[in-house]
């Protein structure tokens, strides 16, 4: 059956128009002429014989019919982009992207991730930091190291294991903390992508007079952790971060014993519909066996209902 549609040029036009509500704007992202776009949107009012926009001096309005019109062909070319991101998504045989936070692919990961990737030499490994969890909406990450608490029913959620916290300190530190009461004389380290964290620590230890929020921020617990070790004052500890300062004595516990599970656990993450992948597959089995074999993290793993 044939298709009596107008030209997708005229179609991107209008689209574009009756977002941004200018013909200019629509020229600029089309990377046209407005005269272009006035003449495209023409074209299609002639072709369906009806007035799709009021002009103003500076704007242009959806007349009742294109209302009607722009829903319809917004699904159109959200449909067409979905599909798109689906194929470039498929043609990436041999490709793997992994997103996850700064701290944990510096301290943990990427000491280890050479073992995956000699297991299959011709995969292309990408590993991309970010303060923040991917949206997954351009399909461009596959999988994602996140903590937290599974929110999304678009994502495929794989535990991994519930991390402790704890506060450190290096012995460079001039005052050190004999009990926690001291942290209100201490310089509190913050990690402001993740500030709810010492407030989490102290409640669950009754301290009510340090305050969570003085002291130096910082936007990694990686940043944070280098400066308590360089003495300039008290961190959160979280694993597996810190594991090897603590093994070399870089850091040490301020309180033993005082450790609290944070407010979430770790998962490897990815779009539902990819969890089958070649690749997904094996690179979750292989983060898997690195969280058990780690004599620090076994001991975190839960088990899942």
């Amino acid at each position: 059956m044939s298709r009596k549609l107008p030209p997708i040029t005229a179609l991107r036009a209008f689209e574009a128009a009756a977002r941004t509500g200018s013909f200019k704007a629509a020229a600029d992202e089309l990377n046209v002429s407005q005269s272009a776009v006035s003449h495209q949107m023409k074209h299609l009012e002639d072709h369906f014989g009806v007035l799709l926009f009021h002009r103003r001096a500076r704007s242009v309005e959806l007349t009742a019919a294109g209302q009607v019109f722009y829903p319809h062909l917004q699904t159109a070319f959200e449909s067409i982009e979905e599909g798109a991101r689906r194929l470039r998504h498929n043609a990436r045989t041999d490709e793997l992207t992994i997103q996850t936070y700064s701290t944990i692919a510096v301290r943990w990961l990427m000491p280890r991730i050479h073992s995956f990737q000699s297991k299959y030499p011709k995969l292309v490994l990408r590993l991309v930091t970010a303060q923040t969890d991917p949206d997954f909406s351009d399909e461009a990450i596959d999988l994602a190291l996140v903590i937290g608490q599974p929110i999304s029913t678009r994502l495929m959620y794989t535990y991994l294991f519930t991390p402790t916290m704890f506060p450190v300190y290096s012995t460079q530190l001039v005052q050190k903390p004999a009990n926690p009461a001291d942290l209100a004389r201490s310089t509190i380290l913050q990690v402001y992508p993740s500030q709810g964290d010492w407030t989490h620590w102290l409640t669950a230890h009754d301290i009510d007079d340090v305050d969570p929020d003085s002291g130096l921020r910082f936007d990694s617990y990686d940043h944070a952790l280098r400066m308590a070790a360089r003495g300039h004052g008290v961190a959160l500890a979280m694993q597996p971060y810190v594991d090897d300062d603590l093994a070399t004595g870089v850091l040490k516990p301020a309180f033993p014993g005082m450790e609290v599970e944070a407010h979430g656990s770790w998962y490897l993450a990815c779009l539902a519909g990819h969890s089958d992948s070649r690749y997904v597959r094996a690179f979750t089995r292989w983060l898997i066996e690195e969280v058990e074999n780690d004599i620090s993290l076994a001991p975190r793993r839960r088990v899942q209902a």
